[in-house]
């Protein structure tokens, strides 16, 4: 007998802890009454995140709170108001950051694989499904990580986000949108922004207003690089320290936009 994919063995774990859930129907084992069972360990998200590590070196607590606010885990509340994690909340988290790792499939249908499992049912094997683009209504989160990358020819892009091939000239001539280093294909980034200037362009936003936008988006990459060198430098260059101040910076960055906005 084959050995159970490492994939498909976390949609079995995570089904077996759910279905100890409380409210959970299940068979019952000699009638094994709940005074007998051991009282169930809970983790702090703290706790939840060093655990989690090891597995997902990018994963912060920005990231996890976020997902929670999608409604793809439910973490119980302790009366002091702060979020306690149990064994199948972390098998449930394992299994989100391991699709959106190494599948990239939208949250959406993240969801609908975890209601399946709520049921006790299998979703679609992993093995059989393939990255796809990042879907127009993709919520704003923290970076994923370690995205599937993408490759799109000109005309790709350009099928994909919607723009003209004039509005992409313009934004290329402002180095707005630009292919990936070194070739001629473009990547996940480059159809985030050709994306939202299509939408932008609906309200009169052309590319000298974007141009002002990227030019204030330098400004905040010269000042993070200057307040994390010496960290990067303690760490050997540790990339993944970077990953996580920029994703802390795009969280604050889009507070500050929408308290602005707010007055």
């Amino acid at each position: 007998m084959s050995a159970e994919r490492p994939e498909q063995a976390t949609v079995d774990r995570a089904v077996r802890h759910l279905a100890d859930q409380p409210g959970t129907a299940r068979p019952e084992k000699g009638h094994e009454s709940a005074e007998h069972r051991a009282p169930e360990r809970l983790r702090s998200i703290g706790q939840l995140l060093t655990r989690l590590k090891a597995d997902f070196p990018q994963v912060t607590i920005s990231k996890i709170r976020f997902l929670e606010s999608e409604g793809l885990i439910r973490p119980r509340r302790a009366p002091s108001g702060y979020r306690r994690y149990s064994t199948a909340d972390e098998e449930r988290l394992r299994y989100i950051l391991r699709v959106q790792r190494d599948h990239y499939l939208p949250l959406k249908v993240i969801g609908e694989h975890l209601e399946l499992i709520d049921r006790g049912l299998q979703p679609q094997p992993l093995d059989d499904l393939t990255p796809q683009l990042p879907p127009e209504d993709t919520p704003t989160g923290p970076l994923p990580e370690r995205a599937t990358p993408i490759r799109l020819a000109r005309g790709e892009l350009l099928e994909a986000s919607g723009l003209s091939e004039a509005a992409l000239v313009e934004l290329e001539r402002f180095q707005i949108v630009m292919p990936n280093r070194g070739t001629v294909h473009y990547g996940r980034d480059a159809l985030a922004i050709a994306r939202a200037a299509k939408r932008l362009a609906e309200f009169g936003f052309d590319a000298r207003h974007l141009r002002a936008i990227k030019m204030s988006a330098d400004r905040e990459v010269g000042l993070v690089e200057q307040a994390i060198a010496p960290y990067v430098r303690r760490a050997g260059g540790n990339r993944e320290l970077v990953a996580d101040v920029v994703n802390h910076v795009i969280d604050a960055h889009a507070a500050l936009v929408r308290t602005a906005f707010q007055r």
